[in-house]
């Protein structure tokens, strides 16, 4: 875990193994950001430095200048934030995220880092520690013999404290922002560690064991009840069985809990937990299947929230479903023009193996209902065509109300995951009639994402406000890393979902 704290000394005078300093973009120029409150011997070799190096300022662009006069950290890594002057002290909250992020995950060999951007008031202190915390994240990929241990110390040395200076860092609310920083960083490495973790070592059974081990150590009492496959088919869980009963590894629900006392509401999260995707009797091309590790980054993503609400003592019941299956092809696979019994009666014609998410949600979707939350999110890497809709980077929201469909938007603007309102458009719900079930579980090609959201819509309890995330796309970064967001598992959600249970505490 990354420690995170504020300070209000000067950042010049604050020793680490680096300072991470900001500067802006004016006529093709770089100049060192407002308020780094340097002595001016040091503000001028900086300067001299960004003209020598050819620095811009443009966003995310890092310099890093070792042995600077007046400075005791050894190195200062300079950060771009874009275009402004060096009067401008105001950022967008996510500039300051992804400048702190990309800053920090530069380094190399360094351990102790000082954060001195424009932070001037308490939502800049958190975006800076979060980026800061965010950006020190390193997976420890299991290696094995003299090489691999090398490696893996190799990965230790990243980053373990972080300081965020501000005049603000004595108020209880500067306080508060560094400490949950920390707290979602750290959750969002649980969840960016089990997407990343190898798909021979997670699965099905290994996925409950470490959240039980996760919850044995937890601040916050949080409860675990697992569901095996005898569970499941005694209760009725036709979806995640049929989805499950092709591989050796059987499927579990996992039910994780936050029950605080006087709980000012409760909230269900349902999470798509596909250990691995080979498509099923439909299988996929080989080369569709090396990310296919990431299809349980929903589940990961519920499961890191319910701990980060706990640490925090959110004051709101919130209970995570996590549907975890491995979708394999074998002779006892379900097959195409199958048809299973859900959790709560509705019978279902399976249409195509690979598309089994939906199958394991509706069933978790069962499960939340019957507990009566005050409402239900369900989060799942569900679609292709919520990519090509909307790219790699943005996940989309559907609703079966409108203005829970702007909140779930809201929270995630306001902890910097960028997500879009869509439609469940009524002429397309005729997709899913079939002659020998209830439903068909699949649409036509066109509007996929939208036909899978319908489809989940059905297993809602009528009243209960609910919103599908699909997050295909921005949950696993296949290319370089940006920001504060690492190659590979991004824990995408963590933030949306953690920012909307804070909003039924206030």
């Amino acid at each position: 875990m990354t420690t995170v704290n504020v300070s209000d000394r000067p950042a010049a005078d604050i020793k680490g193994d680096a300072l991470v300093l900001g500067t802006v973009e004016s006529d093709g120029n770089a100049s060192l950001a407002a308020g780094h409150g340097l002595p001016r011997s040091a503000a001028t070799h900086l300067g001299k430095q960004l003209g020598a190096l050819h620095a811009t300022g443009k966003a995310e662009e890092t310099l890093t200048v070792a042995d600077v006069p007046g400075i005791a950290a050894g190195r200062v890594v300079l950060v771009g934030l874009g275009t402004g002057t060096g009067r401008t002290t105001s950022f967008e909250p996510e500039v300051l995220r992804r400048a702190a992020g990309a800053a920090v995950r530069s380094l190399k060999k360094a351990r102790k880092v000082v954060v001195a951007l424009p932070a001037s008031n308490v939502e800049s202190v958190a975006a800076v520690a979060e980026g800061a915390a965010l950006g020190a994240y390193r997976y420890a990929a299991p290696k094995g013999g003299a090489k691999g241990a090398k490696a893996t110390a190799g990965e230790s040395d990243g980053v373990t404290a972080v300081t965020v200076v501000t005049s603000e860092a004595r108020g209880k609310a500067a306080k508060a922002a560094a400490t949950r920083a920390q707290v979602l960083a750290d959750a969002k490495a649980y969840a960016r560690d089990l997407v990343n973790t190898p798909p021979n070592k997670l699965f099905p059974q290994s996925f409950a064991e470490s959240v039980k081990d996760r919850a044995s150590g937890a601040k916050g009492k949080v409860t675990v009840k697992v569901l095996d496959e005898k569970a499941l088919a005694k209760g009725g869980f036709g979806g995640i069985v049929g989805v499950g009963q092709g591989s050796v590894n059987p499927p579990r629900i996992v039910q994780v809990s936050w029950s605080p006392a006087k709980a000012k509401g409760s909230v269900a999260l349902v999470g798509k937990g596909i250990t691995f995707d080979s498509g099923g009797l439909c299988i996929k091309p080989p080369a569709s299947m090396l990310t296919m590790k990431s299809d349980m980054a929903g589940a990961a993503a519920v499961a890191a929230t319910v701990f980060a609400a706990a640490e925090l003592g959110v004051p709101v019941a919130v209970t995570g479903y996590l549907c975890l299956a491995e979708n394999m092809p074998s002779g006892s696979a379900q097959r195409p023009s199958d048809v299973v019994t859900m959790r709560d009666g509705t019978t279902v014609e399976i249409l195509d193996t690979d598309a089994e998410g939906r199958m394991v949600l509706g069933d978790g979707i069962c499960l939340a209902g019957e507990a009566k939350p005050d409402a239900i999110v369900d989060i799942a890497t569900l679609t292709g065509a919520q990519m090509v809709a909307l790219g790699p980077r943005v996940a989309g929201i559907m609703a079966n109300d409108d203005s829970f469909r702007d909140r779930v938007r809201a929270a995630a603007d306001a902890s910097g995951e960028a997500a879009w309102p869509m439609p469940l458009p009524e002429d397309l719900r005729p997709q899913l009639d079939s002659a020998t079930a209830d439903l068909a579980h699949k649409g036509e090609r066109w509007g996929g994402m939208l036909t899978a959201g319908l489809f989940l819509r059905e297993f809602v309890t009528e009243g209960t406000p609910w919103a599908h995330v699909d997050i295909a796309g921005p949950s696993f970064n296949e290319g370089s890393a940006w920001g504060y967001t690492p190659k590979g598992g991004t824990g995408f959600g963590v933030g949306t979902l953690l920012s909307l249970i804070e909003g039924y505490a206030a």
